[in-house]
């Protein structure tokens, strides 16, 4: 299976609207507590948000080209030993292609169109 192009992190809008501030997203406490910012591909992140963010509203999504993070991005083994993308550096805001709302509906949380 070749690697995504394309990387996700899911935000709170509060947190991201002070990594813009600052020019730099340094991650969420579970990023803290495991050393890395936690980020999923496409076909992983719907079922990230039902398990870490089920409920949850007030979130963005971030799409970030996997190229942009080099070295620092690595592709290692988590849920079901499935390869995560776990990034060991703070996310610079300048490397982040776009930025949406992830509304909550009924249903769980509605995902814009994402990029392999």
């Amino acid at each position: 299976m070749p690697t995504p192009t394309t990387v996700y992190k899911i935000v709170e809008k509060d947190a991201w609207a002070a990594a813009e501030a600052e020019g730099v997203y340094r991650g969420a406490p579970v990023d803290h507590a495991d050393g890395f910012i936690h980020f999923s591909a496409a076909d992983q992140v719907m079922e990230t948000a039902g398990k870490h963010f089920a409920g949850q509203d007030g979130l963005l999504l971030v799409a970030v080209p996997a190229a942009a993070l080099g070295a620092d991005l690595k592709w290692e083994p988590s849920r079901g030993g499935a390869l995560f993308p776990h990034l060991y550096a703070d996310l610079p805001v300048s490397a982040v292609a776009w930025v949406k709302p992830l509304p909550l509906s009924p249903a769980g949380h509605v995902f814009p169109e994402l990029d392999a």
